[in-house]
Parts: C-alpha cells; sequence; structure tokens
C-alpha cells in the first residue's frame, strides 16, 4: 500500500479515486471505468511531475526518510550475488545497524558497507533505525582491513540520521570509533565508492563515506546534523527544521555545486519508492563506471587520488 507524504495530498486524492472505482467495477462487472481511470491517472502523473519538479529542501528531507524508500537490504538482494555478511568487532559485540561483508558485484568480488533502517517495527527496532554503536564503525574497520589486504574494492551505501548518541555509545568510544572509520577510508589502498541512498547524518555518515567517489540519490540528503538538530541549535526550536533544511544546503544540487559530492544518481518521478527498481538499476550503472573507471590503477594512485579530492573540496569557492 502507497503511502503519501504530506504534500502529495493532491496526487493522494486522485489515486484514492481511481482505487474507488477499481472496486467499484470488480463489485459489478457491467460498469465501464476505464475512460475515467485513465483521465484520473493523467491528472495523478500530471500532479506528481508538478509537485516533483519543484520540491523544497524540506520535503527533499522527507522523500530521503520516506519509509519505502529502498533501503540496504534491497540494494544487497538485487546487485550483490554470493552476499556473506559478517558480524561483530571482535572487540565487544554485533551491531546491526551496521551491515557488512563481502560478495560480487556483476561477477566481480566486492566488501559491502552500510546502514540498514529496517521496514518494519521489528526490523528498525533490530537495527536501531540505522544508528550505529561504536562496535559498528569497528566492524567497518575490520571488513575496509580485510578488503585492502586481498585487495577488494569497497561498496558503501549511506543511510542514517547519524551515529548513535546513547551514554553507553559514548562510554564505548563512539567519536573515536567514528574517527577510525573515517581514517580507514581514506588510507584504503583499494577504489571505494559511496552512495547516499537516503540520509547521510554527520559523522555517522561519513564514517564509510569518505571514499574515492561520493555519489548521492536525487533526493536523498547529506549534512553535518538533522535539519531539526540544526534549528535546535540555531533557533532554540526544532520546529524551524524547513527553515534549516533550506539554509543548511543539504540536497544532492546544492553538494554537488559546492564539489562535495561527485555525481548525482537520478530517481524516475515521485522518488525512489515508487518505482525503486529504476534507482537499484542506476545506481548499478554508476557502481560499474567506477570500477571501471578505476580498474588497473595502483594502491599509492588510488590513495593519492582520494586524498586530493578532498583537500579539493571548498578550494574553488
Amino acid at each position: 500500500m502507497q503511502s503519501y507524504l504530506d504534500f502529495e495530498k493532491p496526487v493522494a486524492d486522485l489515486e484514492g479515486k481511481i482505487a474507488e472505482l477499481k472496486a467499484m467495477a470488480a463489485a459489478d462487472q457491467a460498469v465501464s471505468i476505464d475512460e475515467e481511470v485513465n483521465r484520473l491517472s493523467s491528472r495523478a502523473e500530471e500532479a506528481l511531475v508538478e509537485i516533483y519538479k519543484r520540491l523544497t529542501p524540506w520535503q527533499k528531507t522527507q522523500v530521503a526518510r520516506h519509509p519505502q524508500r529502498p533501503h540496504l537490504s534491497d540494494y544487497i538482494k538485487s546487485l550483490i550475488t554470493e552476499w556473506q555478511p559478517l558480524a561483530g568487532d571482535r572487540k565487544f559485540s554485533e551491531d546491526a545497524a551496521i551491515q557488512a561483508g563481502f560478495g560480487r558485484f556483476n561477477g566481480q568480488p566486492v566488501a559491502i558497507l552500510g546502514q540498514e533502517k529496517g521496514n518494519s517495527t521489528e526490523t528498525r527496532l533490530k537495527h536501531n533505525f540505522g544508528m550505529a554503536r561504536p562496535e559498528g564503525y569497528r566492524k567497518a574497520v575490520r571488513i575496509m582491513e580485510m578488503a585492502d589486504r586481498f585487495n577488494i574494492p569497497v561498496i558503501s551505501f549511506v543511510d542514517t540520521a547519524g551515529a548513535y548518541p546513547g551514554i553507553g555509545a559514548e562510554e564505548r568510544g563512539q567519536a573515536e570509533a567514528i574517527a577510525r572509520s573515517t581514517e580507514k577510508s581514506l588510507e584504503l589502498g583499494v577504489p571505494n565508492i559511496a552512495i547516499v541512498i537516503g540520509e547521510g547524518g554527520s559523522g555517522g555518515a561519513i564514517a564509510i563515506a569518505t571514499a574515492n567517489r561520493v555519489l548521492m540519490l536525487e533526493h536523498a540528503i547529506y549534512s553535518v546534523i538533522s535539519p531539526e538538530g540544526g534549528a535546535t541549535i540555531l533557533w532554540r526550536d526544532a520546529a524551524k527544521a524547513q527553515d534549516a533544511a533550506t539554509n543548511m544546503k543539504i540536497t544532492s544540487a546544492d553538494l554537488l555545486g559546492f564539489g562535495v559530492i561527485d555525481g548525482v544518481i537520478p530517481e524516475p518521478t515521485g522518488g525512489a519508492h515508487r518505482h525503486p527498481e529504476t534507482v537499484l538499476a542506476s545506481t548499478r550503472d554508476a557502481i560499474s563506471s567506477f570500477l571501471a573507471d578505476f580498474a588497473g590503477k595502483g594502491r599509492l594512485e588510488v590513495r593519492e587520488h582520494r586524498r586530493e579530492k578532498f583537500l579539493a573540496i571548498g578550494s574553488t569557492l
């Protein structure tokens, strides 16, 4: 069942009428609804196109958080074969918020890292809504070290509101774990690509997004803090999140212009949640292009490319 965002109400009303007509026709086969359904469908499509042509940063934030948006598990299921997840950081425990392991992408061995938010109450609790604890980032470091040792490219899927801010996480060294994961991403001798598929929140995102190539889905967001958190700090009022989202420049178009990211993966009209197969295919193409571009590059060249890329951010502003 389609879940609608508040600004999608015109589309929801039209598609609701279509559903009513189809239910009526199912109950009475003599009723002809084709002409009316086609008319309403055209109006709904036009309304959707018009809405998504002029999304505000806050509306993009809502799309990035849509509960039906494809999550890490969907990308792994669609893009990766022979998937073998690995658990635990070998220091404290397993953290299900970050999924990590090895598989094959188009037949080529790859390491996969990413935050999993879950898509039901049970799985969201299991994965802590994609907010990782220190052991999650230490597990990511463990996988990256293995990938580096065996010369396997690393693919990261970023989707988190931020690292978990609980007392236990802080006691176990949350900031240090994020810093170590960021450091390991920077020093890898193998190519790594990071794709922000939903929310890219703060250090919790950058810990696995410090890559040779950083891409964002068109309606994803990437920021140092959530709009609500920024509004609370700046105006002491979380209700001003819409203003914060606009002023923080968190959209893919803004960040591409600033040179923070390297490219944008387009989404179909209505967002990735309406046509996930289209976004998954586009993501496959983007990863294939990246791996082809970096095939044959030496370890020093890969590391130097990544270093220069991040040092150049902001240099032309």
